[in-house]
């Protein structure tokens, strides 16, 4: 593992509905699922890019806000939000 690695570039999702998943994927060879969370309407989780996590993924109605300014998804085709 890197310690110098500063690990500067966060993102906070804020789930917008019930059942929001967000699954870190690993870099390298092979992408990978390495990481899966599970947040519930109103609730919050800062994350952060390492020198293991190249991407997150978000599946649900979300707002995720990053340095980049702020994004709301969608919500999964098909899927039912719960208010």
């Amino acid at each position: 593992m890197n310690e110098e690695y500063s690990g500067e570039d966060y993102i906070v999702v804020k789930a917008l509905e019930n059942g929001v998943t967000i699954m870190g994927l690993t870099r390298g060879r092979d992408t990978r699922f390495h990481h899966t969370e599970k947040l519930d309407r109103g609730e919050v989780i800062v994350l952060q890019f390492t020198e293991h996590t190249s991407a997150i993924k978000i599946r649900g109605k979300a707002e995720i806000y990053s340095q980049h300014g702020v994004i709301t998804s969608e919500g999964s085709p098909g899927g039912k939000a719960t208010s």
